[in-house]
């Protein structure tokens, strides 16, 4: 048996698909929904409504290529694995380090919408915590409190976690929808609509870029989280797909039913003074704040309650599944051993816990505002995308013979729509946002070279070979961003409409590129053989089990 496969006989497999989607919807449902439709509405106007479809759109054409990678290969960290798998070190190192960011940052992201909502307590203390733009001294202090909690409520076990978040998850969910329900009936002026500039009061490329950075990736991208969870799923081949699309089609729903509800409910005194882009600067916390204008006092103390259990439910949910990217990152040769080790009688991976703990805090001392971390998270999220579409396709042409739990028909349409989507989003992000996340993108490049320079070169160069699509991928994208249209902060070299076909061509152009440069490399093989090994110790327990039963029956 592999070290590989010793560590992870350590998780326990006790998630159903009830577990899972809970899990997935427990993710998707944190702070976004707190502050996702007020940021929407304050980019997009009235139209965030049309914002919410496209992501969810987004989310589930990209989920689809991911859930066909998790049911192959149900290991933990999932997310952080397939780019390795097919195309080796460096396309599949830029994957893990782009999504491990896009999900570390959400867990003080969590905190930190927590203690911003607290801030519209009366009490002077809780006033104390936010001064309008990022967490004080006292919030953060406060934050950190929080992400301590979220750490030890994963310490003990995996079974643990489980009951909680599946109590968590329900509360969740029927506090949105209540919210929404309450709203509406309280307050439904349609005028809100035609006012304040109409529809669209920022134009058409606003709808698309409140999808990239208001928080709407953020709250989709919550669909992963079942995936890292993979190694410890009951029959993942049916379970994880289903978990992944319930989970973004239950929340498109309520998150629809909480823009519109926002949008109507907002006083016409409110909007007609400010416009929907300044209503930030007096609802700190918008949906509360709202239910106290329409004297709904009872709903805006749920609401102050649910400021807790949501972001944190989402909070321990990430904390779970960020220590198994870590696990991944670690068995991909990017991290120290330890980093790799499972407490045998718990199943918890504690030393991943820890850093991802030490990085949480690290993000909280430099990006105190939820709407700061949100951006970084959402272009991240994005980034790391683009390796499910290329990486499905990408094995199904390396490794055809893999066993496929999910199969759909339709992926060979699918997996370069999925990379058309993506990129438009990561283009809709804005200039210079997108050359930002990019930047940092490169930052963890010299983790790579440590472990991976000291190769011989010719182990070395397939690698290379196979991920500079990748690098090139994110150069070009960077460089459109800055030439692009001037709606999404570009200097205008491209004209309106003619930028959306150009970053379509280049996201295909890299799709192809990148099916095209896989190859079998090491880990793919050593996990084939894994799988075959694993696939016949369940065929011999299975064997065994059978003839005991025809024994017993046989004595009777």
């Amino acid at each position: 048996m592999s070290t590989e496969q010793g560590s992870h006989s350590n998780y326990r497999r006790t998630l159903g698909p009830v577990a899972l989607t809970a899990v997935g919807l427990g993710s998707i449902i944190g702070s976004g929904w707190l502050f996702g439709a007020q940021r929407a509405a304050a980019i997009a106007g009235p139209a965030a409504i049309l914002a919410w479809v496209i992501g969810a759109a987004v989310a589930l054409t990209i989920a689809l290529t991911y859930s066909e990678l998790g049911a192959m290969f149900p290991k933990a960290g999932g997310m952080v694995r397939y780019g390795q798998y097919s195309h080796g070190s460096l396309a599949g190192y830029l994957a893990a380090w782009a999504n491990w960011i896009a999900i570390v940052s959400v867990i003080p992201g969590e905190a930190t919408a927590s203690v911003q909502y607290m801030s519209s307590w009366k009490w002077e203390w809780a006033k104390g915590l936010y001064d309008g733009k990022e967490l004080t001294g006292s919030g953060v202090a406060l934050a950190s409190v929080l992400l301590v909690v979220y750490f030890l409520l994963n310490w003990f076990a995996i079974s643990l976690f489980a009951k909680t978040n599946n109590a968590i998850t329900v509360f969740k969910v029927v506090v949105p929808v209540l919210t929404a329900g309450a709203l509406m009936l309280a307050h439904f002026d349609t005028d809100n609509i035609e006012s304040a500039g109409g529809f669209t009061p920022n134009g058409w490329s606003s709808v698309f870029t409140a999808v990239a950075l208001s928080g709407i990736v953020w709250a989709f991208n919550g669909f992963q989280s079942p995936l890292n969870m993979a190694g410890e799923a009951r029959n993942p081949g049916k379970s994880l797909p289903r978990a992944v699309i319930s989970s973004i089609l239950i929340a498109l729903v309520i998150y629809v039913a909480l823009q519109v509800a926002f949008l109507m409910a907002v006083p016409s005194g409110d909007l007609s003074a400010n416009g929907w882009a300044n209503l930030g600067k007096i609802y700190n916390s918008p949906l509360a704040d709202l239910a106290v204008a329409w004297g709904l006092n009872w709903l805006a103390i749920v609401l102050y309650a649910d400021a807790f259990v949501s972001p944190s439910g989402t909070g321990m949910i990430y904390a779970a599944t960020t220590s198994r990217m870590i696990h991944g990152v670690q068995e991909n040769g990017h991290l120290p051993g330890i980093f790799g080790k499972v407490d045998p009688k718990t199943g918890v991976p504690r030393p991943a816990l820890l850093l991802n703990l030490v990085v949480a805090f690290l993000f909280l001392a430099v990006f105190r505002g939820w709407g700061s971390l949100a951006e970084i998270v959402s272009v991240a999220t994005v980034i790391s995308y683009i390796t499910g579409p290329v990486a499905v396709m990408s094995l199904r042409r390396i490794a055809p013979g893999l066993k496929r739990p999910v199969k759909l028909r339709a992926m060979p349409v699918i997996a370069p729509v999925a990379m058309i989507f993506g990129s438009l989003v990561l283009y809709w992000a804005r200039w210079p946002l997108t050359g930002k996340v990019i930047l940092i993108m490169a930052v963890g490049l010299p983790i790579w070279a440590w472990y991976e320079l000291r190769k011989p070169w010719a182990e070395l160069k397939p690698h290379l070979q196979a991920g500079v699509w990748m690098v090139a991928y994110l150069l070009v994208m960077a460089f459109v961003s800055w030439a692009g249209g001037t709606e999404f902060g570009g200097r205008g070299y491209l004209g309106e409409g003619w930028d959306i076909v150009v970053v379509a061509l280049i996201g295909l152009a890299f799709y192809v590129w990148g099916v095209r440069s896989a190859w079998r490399n090491p880990t793919l093989v050593a996990t084939e053989k894994e799988i075959a090994a694993m696939d016949a110790q369940e065929a011999a327990e299975a064997g065994a089990a059978a003839g005991e039963a025809e024994g017993s029956l046989s004595k009777a």
